[in-house]
């Protein structure tokens, strides 16, 4: 990556965390459900996430989902530079501390492949282009499963955290679909 988008990045992040914290609404999560096309979706493993900070809360729909019959799994963090590993959860049950305040399935669990994976983001464009972090975990973790399969990548965030532009670079990957307390979109 170049400096300049590197730094575009980081500006981007700041505003976007900004925008996110202004957003957040505890009663947007329970809208999530309503706004899922879970139909579309039957029989799938569902990649959640643990929210962090200010992030919207997909807990609920991930619920919600277990009850209509879908698998769970959740994300482990490796060391950087490694893409995430999903493992089977079930809601309720006990998750360790992982790093940067999440909560992850212990490693005994089964080792899962999504076939839709709900990303966490700090911004998300009309076309699908997504703002992380910065640790590229999400990048290489949908990388790596698209080369077993089809894996749809559904972004979950408030609408407010959208934006009319992102600096992207070359390895961030395409959101399929993004999922807000307002609408379900399905990008081209």
């Amino acid at each position: 990556m170049t400096l300049n988008l590197d730094m575009e990045k980081s500006r981007a992040r700041l505003q976007a965390k900004a925008v996110r914290a202004a957003a957040h609404d505890k009663a947007a999560s329970i809208e999530l459900i309503a706004r899922f096309p879970a139909g579309q979706f039957k029989g799938a493993v569902i990649g959640g996430f643990w929210p962090i900070q200010s992030e919207i809360d997909p807990r609920p729909l991930m619920q919600a989902l277990e009850a209509m019959g879908h698998k769970l799994a959740l994300p482990c963090t490796p060391r950087p530079g490694n893409p995430l590993t999903f493992r089977a959860w079930q809601y309720g049950e006990d998750l360790k501390k992982g790093p940067h305040n999440t909560r992850e399935p212990y490693s005994h669990k089964d080792e899962m492949f999504p076939d839709l994976v709900l990303v966490p983001l700090l911004a998300f464009t009309e076309t699908g282009d997504r703002l992380g972090y910065g640790g590229g975990f999400y990048d290489r973790t949908l990388a790596r499963l698209r080369e077993k399969k089809s894996v749809f990548a559904c972004g979950v965030a408030y609408a407010a955290q959208k934006a009319d532009h992102l600096p992207i670079g070359p390895y961030d990957a395409p959101l399929s679909g993004m999922l807000t307390e307002q609408y379900f979109r399905k990008f081209p």
